[in-house]
């Protein structure tokens, strides 16, 4: 049997192969990332204290859109295959411009799973129901086509079925079963409704993309890369073109967290329509774009809504300063500075991101009592904390990469009541549950520092840190 980690493993590097065939900027910015990350390894020994060289040159995250629940469904399945379950919910369509999906992603759940292969597909759902977006008859007809359409073969969800059950498959079911998954994710060849296309582009290009096709296809592979920043500058010397920005926390001399990406601009690219008169001519679209990522360490709920609240306090000081003011980054930085722990030490004592824990090499070795709290457990050496790396995505960040890549804004009556959607719906739609990412994370510290302190002996600590 080929177990479901080594059908992840390989489906990712079969997937980054096509879209490496199929857009090739793609190989451009997997050469880049490698030689930054080469460069980065070899002159900073703390280089693999996210990650190991090895798992961050191998590391991907795709992304897909479906348009219906059945489509979500079926998408999951397949990725239920791979070991992958949806974590996180996402709304995209507060954003600026018009995005009307939501999203999960589909990811390895246990650190063991993530530390043999962490690949992770971003889903992202189109919400048809939407009157911010979508009239009644538009609604009716969009659902209409995207009933119409079969966007995964059933030879291909009767073996990701068969996977899921038997936590792998034998080696010729393996072959096909990876044959079918990747072909399923190309860009078609079929000519795509000119006039249905406009339409719905007319409401947003990610709507268009969605359900002005009749099958689906992958938007951008991600590599990982260590520094971000030299990354963007050296796309940008092979004449390739960027995002204004780089989206997520600025970069600053205090520790990496969360996620900072950015993409190159989407491409022309060549497709076949069919006119209102049955023609088929030859045009362009822009839907695929190249995104890199640089991950950092996971904050809790509290260290989240320090990061909301410093973002807010940056637009709001870039709003009142008006055109011509500083950059982003600049204000940015200077915001962090002035309200974020400026170390891993403090990130862990003051319980704003997620570490494992280990009783310290080093640890005191006379009869004191271990204290009763981490911030003196780690002060005084008695735990060592290792950060827990952010596996998961940034809302704000995710939508912004999104409208970099549009051809236009599109259009949204917010006039109108958005329709309501939270975890507890898209785990109704995807037939799975949704999983809480802060509880992954919180469950994998809360296990090590049980752990540790039972190791040391600190049985105030445990009474107060592990009540339960």
């Amino acid at each position: 049997m080929i177990p479901a980690w080594r059908l992840r493993a390989a489906f990712a590097r079969r997937l980054s192969g096509m879209y490496g065939a199929e857009v090739p900027a793609y190989t451009t910015l997997l050469e880049v990332a490698g030689e930054v990350n080469d460069e980065v390894a070899r002159r900073d020994p703390d280089a693999g204290r996210l990650g190991a060289l090895a798992r961050v040159t191998a590391e991907r995250h795709g992304a897909i859109r479906v348009g219906t629940p059945r489509e979500l469904r079926q998408a999951a399945q397949i990725f239920a295959a791979l070991g992958m379950r949806p974590v996180g919910f996402y709304d995209l369509r507060d954003a600026a411009g018009a995005v009307p999906v939501v999203s999960t992603a589909f990811r390895p759940v246990e650190p063991e799973e993530l530390a043999r292969n962490p690949f992770r597909v971003f889903t992202s759902l189109l919400t048809t129901a939407d009157r911010r977006f979508f009239d009644a008859g538009l609604q009716s007809r969009l659902e209409a086509f995207l009933d119409r359409r079969t966007l995964f073969p059933p030879e291909l969800l009767t073996l990701a079925e068969r996977a899921e059950r038997e936590r792998g498959l034998e080696p010729d079911e393996a072959e096909r079963f990876l044959t079918l998954a990747v072909a399923a994710f190309e860009l078609s060849p079929e000519p795509v409704d000119r006039a249905w296309y406009t339409e719905l582009a007319r409401i947003s290009a990610v709507a268009a993309d969605i359900g002005g096709v009749t099958s689906t296809h992958i938007n951008h592979l991600t590599p990982r890369v260590l520094d971000i920043d030299a990354l963007y500058q050296r796309m940008a010397d092979r004449g390739i073109t960027m995002i204004d920005e780089i989206q997520g926390p600025p970069r600053w001399d205090g520790p990496d967290v969360l996620l900072r990406q950015t993409s190159f601009r989407a491409l022309d690219e060549a497709r076949t329509f069919r006119e209102p008169d049955g023609s088929v001519t030859t045009g362009a679209l822009r839907v695929r774009f190249g995104e890199v990522e640089a991950r950092g360490i996971a904050l809790s709920p509290a260290g989240r809504a320090r990061y909301d609240a410093l973002t807010t306090e940056t637009d709001r000081r870039l709003a009142a300063s008006g055109p011509g003011g500083p950059a982003r980054q600049d204000v940015a930085r200077a915001l962090w500075e002035a309200g974020f722990p400026r170390s891993e030490h403090r990130l862990a004592a003051e319980g704003i991101g997620y570490f494992t824990y280990e009783p310290a090499p080093t640890r005191p070795r006379d009869r004191r009592r271990p204290p009763a709290d981490l911030a003196g457990l780690l002060a005084q050496g008695w735990l060592t904390a290792h950060p827990i790396v952010y596996e998961d995505f940034l809302p704000r960040s995710a939508a912004g990469i999104f409208r970099s890549n549009l051809t236009g804004q599109g259009t949204r009556d917010a006039a109108r009541t958005g329709t309501p959607y939270d975890g507890h719906r898209l785990s109704e739609a995807v037939g799975r549950p949704v999983h809480d990412p802060f509880e992954i994370y919180a469950a994998q510290q809360d296990a090590s520092l049980r752990h540790a302190l039972e190791a040391l002996g600190a049985d105030d600590a445990l009474r107060t840190l592990c009540p339960s």
